[in-house]
């Protein structure tokens, strides 16, 4: 018997989401919304029985027993410690919260409720070109697997259209409030890199900005609100070694600047023995012939399997949505040799990320924008104390929350393509 689904959420990701759950056989009972005009709303579109703009109204259902988190990243943290304090499964969408202080505190509500699933939809880690990569290295493809991967190069390059919606301001425009480059796709590189290496980064060197050169090209501002979402960064990382040689070192590029959506994505990693490179959903390798010294290629897989249903309609990246995909079949695995609901199996979502990785992430990010400001290398720090409520936070959490709201009263349609209202 496979739980029942509640929807935290009405966005894009949503809007893929459902399709997906149904139909891998899951039964979405609720949805919630900011407002109650906006749950309505996603609730027609989407065939879904019961909405409402109150978060206790989807977590006390007796019917709902998972539930997915898609909302504004401010609320991620209340949402999911409160659904795990009830018994609720719980996936949570990228960038996991704003803060690590909240981070941590989903962690340890994880920690002390173990029987219950709580992953970070980190979707790549299910895609599988990668799962043939990160295969490929530990039978030593690139290099023996230990000691060799400090002597491994990470490049990765990503090219994509806007990831905010052009008709509306909403939490995706703010870099404070979650949305940008780094926080939407740099969280899923971080998480990546760890998930293919089991290495994770000491320090780090970036540069984000905020160009929006389609926003300047505008003939008309009609409001007060500016995109302040980064659409360019840039960072490298050096990941932990064991000190007998030189650390791993990734390089990531991300640009937002590409036309008609287009995304293009590439993930290669160097080893004294050869590199391996996933291009979209295909995986090639190319390995040194010690003899002759030359480079064999060869391709490893070759993604031919195509989704059971449109995603015309979605500017997400069909990489991520085909992952998202393979997570939510493993969900599914999880649950269904179980006869009651509460019953799961972990080995399914092995792969999957976690509040801990989560974690891990928000402090690989919160490093990297502290390096962007000050220009220089900045040392990561995971937050391992008590979460505390200091003065800067609140304001954070409180200009976010403050934000969100305006943005869901006077969200307009004839708001312009720069995002302004």
């Amino acid at each position: 018997m496979l739980p029942g689904i509640g929807m935290f959420g009405t966005g894009e990701v949503t809007h893929v989401l459902v399709p997906i759950l149904r139909d891998k056989g899951f039964n979405i009972v609720a949805i919630w919304g900011r407002t109650g005009k906006e749950a309505e709303q996603a609730a027609l579109e989407l065939k879904i029985p019961f909405h409402t703009a109150k978060i206790d109204d989807v977590l006390l259902r007796k019917d709902v027993d998972l539930v997915f988190i898609t909302c504004p990243p401010f609320l991620h943290s209340q949402i999911s410690v409160k659904a795990l304090g009830i018994g609720k499964h719980v996936v949570c969408d990228k960038p996991m919260t704003l803060m690590q202080s909240d981070a941590l505190k989903m962690v340890r509500a994880s920690q002390y409720y173990p029987t219950l699933i709580s992953i970070v939809n980190h979707s790549l880690r299910f895609l599988p070109a990668i799962a043939h990569m990160k295969r490929a290295i530990q039978d030593g493809y690139i290099g023996p697997p230990g000691p060799c991967l400090d002597q491994t190069l990470i490049d990765v390059k990503v090219r994509m259209g806007p990831l905010f919606n052009r008709k509306r301001y909403d939490w995706l425009c703010d870099e404070a409030m979650g949305g940008g480059a780094l926080n939407l796709v740099g969280s899923h590189v971080i998480d990546l890199v760890k998930f293919l290496t089991e290495r994770k980064a000491t320090r780090v060197h970036g540069t984000v900005r905020t160009y929006a050169m389609y926003a300047s090209q505008a003939q008309h501002h009609t409001g007060i609100r500016r995109v302040a979402a980064p659409d360019v960064c840039t960072f490298q990382m050096e990941l932990e070694s064991d000190g007998s040689t030189s650390s791993a070192l990734v390089t990531v590029n991300i640009n937002c600047h590409e036309s008609n959506n287009a995304f293009q994505q590439e993930v290669v990693i160097y080893g004294p023995a050869g590199h391996l490179t996933v291009r979209g959903g295909d995986l090639v390798g190319h390995r040194l012939n010690a003899e002759t010294g030359a480079i064999k290629e060869e391709m490893l897989y070759v993604d031919v399997q195509d989704l059971q249903f449109s995603t015309s309609d979605t500017t997400l990246p069909r990489p991520y949505v085909k992952g998202l995909c393979k997570l939510v079949g493993a969900l599914r695995d999880a649950f269904h040799p179980n006869k009651e609901s509460a019953g799961w199996i972990k080995e399914p979502v092995q792969a999957a990320a976690t509040f801990e990785d989560g974690l891990y992430v928000q402090a690989v990010l919160d490093a990297i924008r502290k390096s962007s400001n000050e220009r220089c290398w900045t040392k990561v720090q995971v937050c391992a104390d008590s979460p505390t409520n200091t003065q800067k936070q609140n304001v954070l959490a409180n200009a976010a929350a403050r934000i969100a709201s305006v943005s869901a009263i006077r969200a307009d349609p004839s708001i312009n393509h720069a995002g302004y209202f």
